[in-house]
Parts: C-alpha cells; structure tokens; sequence
C-alpha cells in the first residue's frame, strides 16, 4: 500500500470503531509500535463490546530483547485500565510473537491461515461438477442473486441482518468475543473507500423466497490488480450438505474469471477449526501462505506482568 492510501487510512473516521496509536522512540526514530481498536461509545451492540480492543503492532529487529515490546504491553495496560477494558485480543504472525505473548500471560485462542490459489491451478472438471445447473438451482426451490461493483444500498441494508446471522455461525475456537455484526455504515464507509482507489464489491447470493442461504463475498481493488480477496463464504445452518457452498464458489470464480483478466489469484482466510471449508479449499488448489494465532489476554494476567517486568520508559 503506498504511503498516501495508508496515511488517508489511519486518518478516516469509522463509524463502528476507532483507533489510536502508541509509538516507542528512539531519538528521532521509531522503534516499536502498539496500535488499538475498541468499538465507539453510542454505536449499535456497544454495551457487549465495550470491554474488549483489539492490539497489535511490533518492534524493529535490532531492538528486541531490550524491552520495548514490554514498555508497549504498559501502555496497553495503563490503556485498559484508563478505558475499563477487560480483554484485549492479539493476533500473532511469527513463532516469536506468540512466544513474546505467551510469556506475557497471553492465552491462545484460535488459528487461521491466508490461503492462496491460483487461477491456473485450478481443475476444470472440478469446477464442472461443482456448478449448479439452473435446472438444479431451480428444483432446490433457490435462485441466484449477483452483484457486482457495488451492490445498491437499499439491497445493501436488507442483507445486513442475514448476513450477521451467517457471519455468526462461522467457528471462531475459543474466542471469547461478542458477536460480530455487517452495518449498512460501515460498508458506506467502505464503499467510499473503494471510490476513492478504485475496486468492486462482488456478492454471490442464493436465496430460497427471501431467505439468504448461501453466499460468497470478495473485492478485488485496484491497487492489486493481480488478485481477488474472498471473505465470507457461508450456508446457512439448515442448507448444509447439499453442495452449496461448493456451488457459490464456484460461481465466483467464474466471475472473477469473466470480469476480471488480469487476476492471477485469489486470496482467503481460514479458521483452522472449519474443516468443511478448509477441505473444500484445498480440494480447490488453495495453499496456505502463512499462518497466525490469535491471543486472548485479560487485564489482571497484563497487570500481574507488566508489574513483574522491569520497567522501561520511553518518550512519548
């Protein structure tokens, strides 16, 4: 991402969350950062998030072991306490991350995995058996819905409450979290964004009556013209076990493939714990990239450290 699109990013006003940041200096150099996300008082289900945020960040290679990073879990605590939060979820990439958490009294709580798949590697035949024939589609009582660019904001928020219920049903490990939620703000906000740089929304529904009970969700952005980034794929609890799944992904491939030339591969996240959609992806092609652990950690074992360690200061 270049430097203009990242600063306009940390710049925008979200209407579900905000942020903020802590930086470790050295000089005139940083050296380690702590990045917060904590829903916004008077937003929708505020009261379930109000005591969770979401940390991340890191410290450059040279200035490891010399406690920086411990300095960063201090600030997070005098955060916490200053905010009334209780848990602060961490998602670590390296083995050294989830080391440095675990020391620091952090509980591991779920896996995922980016899993990529190029287009080139996918089998023909596969895809053939996968689709359902509008014959098919027509039988099961369902029908298709598609969109692609951007899906039009009255349709937009009739789907956000199918959509959360979807969303919920998906395994997230141990996790202790409130539910998750689509808000017709936030993809305003998001569709914003993609006018400002360019990109599409791509939607895959099949619906029975009104009811949604497949669907396939992905973007693809212009600053990467090269892939295309798929988010949810879902089918609702009472639907599982008939191929739906198989068959809404198959219909975005071939959209991708029909819209868009130049993308060479597709790209997803995947909870180690949803093993139908971890089979049906590698029965795809997908292969993973890299792996991450999320972390849970609550104030009182982030206290009990941070009072254990030796204290470094930094200036703020």
């Amino acid at each position: 991402m270049a430097d203009a699109d990242f600063e306009h990013l940390l710049k925008r006003r979200w209407p579900l969350n905000e942020s903020c940041r802590v930086a470790a200096w050295h000089g005139d150099e940083v050296v380690g950062n702590l990045m917060l996300e904590f829903r916004r008082p008077g937003t929708a289900d505020y009261d379930s998030h109000a005591p969770f945020l979401n940390a991340g960040g890191g410290v450059l290679q040279p200035w490891r072991r010399q406690g920086v990073g411990t300095a960063l879990l201090g600030a997070l605590r005098s955060f916490m306490e200053a905010r009334a939060k209780t848990t602060a979820t961490l998602v670590a990439p390296s083995p050294d991350a989830c080391a440095f958490l675990r020391r620091a009294g952090a509980v591991e709580k779920h896996r995922t995995a980016e899993n990529r798949l190029s287009l080139l590697a996918i089998d023909p035949a596969l895809l053939a058996g996968w689709r359902m024939t509008p014959e098919a589609v027509a039988h099961a009582g369902l029908r298709w819905e598609i969109h692609v660019g951007r899906v039009p904001v009255p349709r937009l928020a009739e789907l956000m409450e199918p959509l959360t219920v979807l969303i919920n049903q998906m395994p997230l490990g141990e996790l202790d979290l409130p539910a998750l939620r689509y808000d017709i703000e936030g993809h305003r906000s998001w569709y914003e964004s993609m006018d400002r740089h360019g990109g599409d929304h791509l939607l895959v529904l099949l619906l029975a009556g009104s009811e949604v009970v497949a669907v396939c969700n992905a973007h693809w952005d212009a600053r990467f013209p090269d892939r295309v980034f798929q988010a949810l794929t879902a089918v609702a609890s009472g639907w599982r076990g008939r191929g739906l799944a198989k068959a809404v992904k198959t219909a975005m491939l071939d959209l991708v493939r029909a819209r868009y030339p130049s993308v060479q591969l597709i790209t997803t996240q995947n909870a180690e714990v949803n093993a139908p959609m971890l089979s049906i992806n590698q029965r795809l092609g997908f292969a993973m990239h890299r792996a991450s652990v999320t972390f849970q950690i609550g104030l009182d074992a982030l206290q009990r450290h941070v009072a254990q360690s030796a204290e470094v200061s930094f200036p703020r």
